[in-house]
């Protein structure tokens, strides 16, 4: 797993590179500021960028959009300080793949990193559900035409995503196919309505009305 770090705290890159390396990750680069780690994230292909939120230059939430235009097949997760809920949701519209509190404990922030090299979304259970919360709520445009070239399996897939099962494995065992055939929709899905991963597909399902909201 090679991981970027992106975090204007010289100390707590420095302890987060360390907990790690000591774990076997190839830790490949660090920068300070937003825009250092768009440059870095290009040059240097990681598979993850561990994005803090408030940095000089280019905030984590500008760099994290440009990173997820310009480079898709780098993941970002957010690793912040803040709790708020304006920053969760909009980390995950920037293309965030998860978003994690620097109170995490080492072990589970690992969990986490090796979920997102699945393309499994990195989200406390906590944080999902506010982010389901948020995004359950109906919203003016109730249907974008995107989603008419979805079919009846892909909506399927929607349906368990916003229930919860995000893993392939999991998916897979649902749905009765193979964990390839899991992936081929998944990415039928993000083609089709122009997203960037898991966390934003849940959030446009819910925004859109796409399936049921859970306990509705």
């Amino acid at each position: 797993m090679k991981v970027l770090l992106a975090d204007d705290h010289a100390l707590f890159r420095d302890g987060i590179r360390s907990l790690l390396e000591a774990r076997g990750v190839d830790i490949v680069g660090e920068a300070e500021n937003g825009r250092l780690a768009v440059e870095l994230a290009q040059r240097l292909q990681p598979d993850i960028v561990l994005m803090d939120l408030d940095m000089p230059e280019l905030n984590g939430l500008a760099a994290t959009r440009l990173i997820s235009a310009e480079t898709p097949d780098v993941k970002v997760v957010m690793l912040t300080a803040s709790e708020e809920d304006a920053d969760l949701f909009e980390a995950i519209k920037s293309g965030a793949q998860g978003y994690l509190l620097k109170n995490l404990k080492v072990d589970e922030l690992m969990g986490m990193l090796e979920s997102v090299l699945h393309d499994e979304p990195a989200l406390s259970p906590a944080l999902a559900r506010k982010l389901l919360g948020e995004f359950a709520k109906p919203s003016p445009t109730r249907h974008d035409r995107a989603s008419d070239d979805l079919t009846d399996r892909e909506r399927e897939v929607l349906e368990l995503l916003v229930h919860g099962v995000t893993s392939n494995r999991e998916l897979a065992e649902r749905l009765i196919v193979t964990e390839n055939t899991v992936k081929y929709h998944l990415r039928n899905i993000l083609s089709k309505l122009h997203l960037q991963n898991r966390a934003q597909v849940v959030a446009y399902t819910l925004n859109h009305r796409l399936v049921k909201p859970p306990n509705e």
